[in-house]
């Protein structure tokens, strides 16, 4: 039964880590500390609503200097499975803890797996090596064009990419081929198959368009979402939440093109919500600048959000709950352009709390979705300790 007129909205912010966790050098991670690197890359930030939820209390961050008495619960949330990756991040905060990464293929696909993809797409693929989405279009944009046949690439992460000119092969029938080897990926432990639908020339440059689609793995147990959603309580999806979990649990989902798009639609999805959850990804940070190596342009893009949660706020009702965190860093003034194994951030808010509280380093990421499942008493879900009672919410 659901717990009539209860709301929470929780953001994650894609990439958006604190400091290297204490196992970050078995993943070549050591020198990670997005957000703080970031800020100093910047000359400071300016993120005075965040500050006022502590964040400032979470890491050295230049810009924003710890309060003495923010009015949020806040803290560090560790992550306890194995890997880095977005899937693997978002399946822990909903309760889901993965004891093996998923497999990566840095020097591309195994024979077999490629010709499975061939006999499925009707022709051999172009690539099938590690790249870059903007450099592999580069390179086999115009040959794609010229014989139709698809590209295939990976990259550092656990992703099984596949590229098609829209006008070669229209986005629908793209998602189908994807769909058809999503199963194939299944047998070699690739968390996500993504569509990369694109456009333009040979003459004027290649560039994505915004219809990319991931068909990921199901998560191996019942997740925070499916609890909810089983007990008749809404759970509203914006961004690729939908995507991360294969669908489950999810009873309405709306896709976004980047983080402005992402917060509009965060704030009308609320509005439509009279009881559940809303649950937002916010990809640019991750997508946009960490990957890409832009801590400038990933400062911006926090002091955007920041700037927008005023708006949030006055549409939250004042016993709304807000929670704030991150699947993983990305951190772009380190080595490489891989995800970064970090502590997050971890930020809840609600107007009917009475004063903040530093909620420490809570173990697992999961400690978020336990909380949320005692918020909407829905029990216990697979991993995770509760800190509701610490919040000071109203009874």
């Amino acid at each position: 039964m659901s717990i009539a007129g209860k709301r929470a909205v929780w953001i994650v912010l894609d990439g958006v880590g604190l400091d290297a966790l204490p196992d970050a050098k078995l993943y070549g991670d050591e020198k990670a500390a997005t957000l703080p690197h970031v800020a100093m890359a910047c000359g400071g930030l300016n993120l005075p609503n965040l500050q006022q939820l502590g964040l400032g209390s979470l890491a050295e961050i230049t810009g924003v200097p710890p309060l003495a008495a923010p009015c949020a619960a806040y803290g560090r949330l560790a992550e306890r499975s194995a890997g880095k990756d977005s899937i693997v991040g978002h399946w822990e905060l909903a309760g889901v803890v993965v004891d093996k990464p998923f497999a990566t293929y840095p020097q591309g696909f195994p024979d077999e797996l490629v010709d499975a993809f061939a006999a499925i797409s009707g022709m051999q693929p172009l690539g099938n090596v590690p790249a870059g989405g903007l450099s592999i279009l580069k390179e086999y944009g115009a040959e794609h064009l010229r014989t139709g046949r698809p590209i295939l690439y990976t990259s550092v992460d656990s992703v099984f990419q596949v590229a098609a000119h829209e006008d070669v092969l229209p986005p629908d029938q793209l998602y189908h081929l994807c769909m058809e080897a999503r199963r194939l990926a299944d047998e070699y432990d690739v968390a996500r198959v993504i569509a990369r639908p694109f456009e333009g020339s040979e003459e004027v440059g290649f560039r994505r368009t915004p219809r990319r689609k991931d068909f990921s793995k199901s998560p191996p147990q019942k997740t925070l979402l499916e609890q909810l959603s089983e007990q008749e309580i809404a759970v509203s999806a914006v961004g690729k939440i939908d995507d991360l979990f294969a669908g489950r649990g999810i009873s309405t989902s709306v896709a976004t093109l980047d983080n402005t798009d992402g917060m509009s639609k965060t704030v009308t999805a609320l509005a439509a919500l009279d009881e559940g959850l809303l649950v937002v990804n916010l990809i640019d940070f991750d997508m946009c600048y960490g990957h890409r190596k832009d801590a400038v342009g990933f400062g911006r893009a926090l002091e955007e959000f920041d700037a927008w949660l005023p708006e949030l706020y006055a549409q939250m009702r004042d016993d709304d709950l807000l929670v704030i965190c991150a699947d993983h860093g990305c951190d772009p003034t380190t080595e490489g352009s891989d995800h970064t194994r970090e502590y997050v951030p971890l930020l809840v808010w609600s107007k009917s709390m009475a004063r903040g509280v530093a909620l420490g380093d809570r173990p697992s990421f999961a400690d978020a979705g336990a909380t949320l499942a005692a918020y909407f008493d829905v029990g216990t879900i697979a991993a995770g300790e509760s800190f509701l009672d610490l919040l000071g919410l109203p009874a």
